[in-house]
């Protein structure tokens, strides 16, 4: 992505842009990675918390059984984005705002895509150094995922999903983030790669 950006600065140095240059820069530098979830429920079974099979209820086992010998397991999650703008007025930057104005992305579980999507309403990271929250609200059948899976299968990928944030979880989120600026809205020339326990984009 740097170097679509860079050739994209280069044009704009040679047309006189210079402020127009300072907002590429700064747009390059914002950073994302997956941070956590803030729920995660599985045919209306509540995964938050629970790190092992031995953690859920007979009640609770015999629901999702119960949804899988009919061949599907809904699973619904709030994705934790974690936003951040280095954009401080430190290193010789100047101290500014990011407004994600739109957040189209591909969601990915052991490399498949299961879902794509966007945000409601834009999000402001500000130029603090600090970061924002960007939640996404996402839904898919596990079931469709792990076809040949045994039930173990289906139930551990669920928890891996609900781990995101503690290195244990294989999914992967491609985003092409539109930004506004004073001279008007950004997209980011390619998609990026957002995975979790590191900021991506920067």
């Amino acid at each position: 992505m740097k170097k679509v950006l860079l050739i994209a600065v280069a044009f704009l140095l040679i047309c006189g842009g210079c402020g127009v240059y300072k907002t590429f820069v700064n747009l390059s530098r914002l950073q994302f990675k997956l941070s956590g979830v803030s729920s995660i429920s599985v045919a209306g079974v509540n995964v938050q918390g629970k790190n092992k099979l031995q953690d859920f209820s007979a009640g609770e086992v015999l629901t999702l059984t119960s949804a899988v010998s009919k061949g599907s397991l809904p699973l619904s999650v709030t994705l934790n984005v974690e936003a951040k703008n280095p954009n401080d007025g430190s290193g010789g930057y100047p101290s500014t705002n990011a407004t994600i104005k739109s957040f189209p992305y591909r969601f990915l579980v052991n490399d498949k895509q299961v879902v794509t999507g966007n945000i409601n309403s834009a999000v402001t990271v500000p130029g603090t150094g600090q970061t924002s929250i960007i939640q996404l609200n996402i839904g898919f059948d596990l079931y469709q995922v792990v076809q040949n899976g045994s039930y173990n299968d289906l139930l551990n990928l669920a928890l891996s999903i609900g781990g995101i944030g503690k290195g244990n979880s294989n999914v992967s989120l491609y985003a092409k983030p539109v930004v506004s600026t004073s001279i008007g809205d950004i997209s980011y020339p390619q998609e990026i790669r957002i995975v979790e326990m590191q900021f991506s984009g920067n």
